[in-house]
């Protein structure tokens, strides 16, 4: 596990049976993928690796002979370049080495579609921001919730905002959101609900780009291993530009508004905004209940309120149901966060109504209804 630390060349990452194993068995027993995204130099470096190891195995190619010639000729001037600069560092190079890369040259002439593709592709390839990378250049002391489960997670943040964490996300905030703004960092899926504060704007930062909002709720999906981030907005407005690592601060906002959605193509660093969600198949398919369900309720038992609820953030709601049976309430839980619509049930029943959350747990305690 450690030797890996100090591989410097691609051939040091193609020589070892893990990462073979990893790159092309999907096989990853030795946390390759975590301990490439630790880094935006090492996850380059792999990168190229990877690209080089699926080239090797290729079976045949498409391109046209001027193609072939123009990839061969950059191999072979990679490769002397390579034994030039260590011929410097050390006269004494390594014969095995020497003859890997030839090998790896031979075996390119039957894989040069993939070559081709790897020629072209490093050059977005460094735009990738990973997570790790934005986590690191903050600096208030962040707390990390990671969900490991096969369902949603609910957390709640300090400002009372909340996030639905979907299955193999993480999510990155401060235990108490300090300053003019409020950053939160995103590897996955979420949905994000925010505590309304015009002074205080908030931050999803999310691969290579960042959503801005004051008061509103909308989804981000943005998993480090697929080649787009996905914002949909159900109420509210946000706003949507590139990360400061890959842009200007100053570059142009892209406005979304309900119902809207936009996808960034991450190698081709382009937007493409969505302005009408039903007419895209994908964004259809992955619509959520939280996205669906109408919040607005006249004269509806407070039992199918808290029904609603459940079903919404996938919890589960213990309450009083002798005590709450005659209960119908009227009002309005759109655009506010998960406690927010916990409290607004609890103060229109009245009766010394509360709750308690613990995770995806709510217990709510009352005398009945006024």
């Amino acid at each position: 596990m450690q030797k890996r630390n100090k591989y410097t060349e691609i051939e040091d990452f193609l020589s070892d049976e893990s990462f073979q194993s990893w790159v092309l068995s999907k096989i990853d027993n030795d946390g390759w993928e975590e301990w490439t995204l630790e880094s935006r130099q090492r996850a380059k470096l792999v990168e190229d690796a990877r690209l080089l190891l699926l080239a090797m195995k290729i079976p045949d190619s498409e391109l046209t002979k001027s193609d072939i010639h123009r990839a061969l000729q950059n191999t072979w001037f990679k490769i002397r370049e390579k034994e030039n600069q260590k011929t410097v560092q050390s006269s004494n190079l390594n014969l095995f080495k020497r003859r890997f890369l030839s090998g790896i040259a031979a075996t390119l002439v039957i894989g040069l579609a993939a070559t081709w593709y790897y020629n072209n592709y490093a050059a977005a390839e460094s735009q990738i921001v990973t997570y790790k990378e934005l986590i690191d250049k903050n600096n208030e002391g962040l707390v990390e919730q990671t969900n490991n489960s096969n369902k949603p997670q609910i957390i709640t943040l300090s400002d009372g905002s909340s996030v639905l964490l979907q299955p193999d996300s993480k999510l990155s905030y401060p235990k108490i959101f300090t300053g003019n703004e409020r950053k939160v960092y995103l590897s996955g899926e979420g949905f994000f609900e925010i505590s309304k504060n015009p002074k205080k704007p908030f931050f999803v930062y999310a691969n290579e780009i960042v959503t801005k909002v004051v008061g509103t709720s909308f989804r981000v999906k943005a998993y480090s291993d697929q080649p787009d981030v996905e914002i949909l907005v159900r109420t509210g407005k946000v706003k949507v530009k590139s990360n400061e690592l890959i842009s200007k601060s100053n570059e142009e906002e892209i406005v979304l508004l309900p119902n809207q959605a936009l996808r960034f193509l991450r190698n081709d660093m382009k937007f493409n905004k969505i302005t009408n969600i039903t007419q895209d198949p994908v964004l259809v398919q992955s619509v959520g209940n939280i996205e669906q369900l109408s919040f607005e309720f006249n004269d509806i038992p407070v039992s199918q309120i808290l029904e609603t609820i459940e079903q919404a953030y996938l919890v589960d709601i213990d309450y009083p149901k002798n005590k709450l049976r005659e209960c119908h309430l009227t009002t309005s839980l759109s655009d506010q966060p998960l406690t927010e619509k916990l409290k607004i049930v609890c103060k229109s029943i009245g009766g010394n109504t509360s709750f308690e959350m613990n995770g995806n747990q709510i217990i709510i305690t009352s005398e009945g209804c006024n």
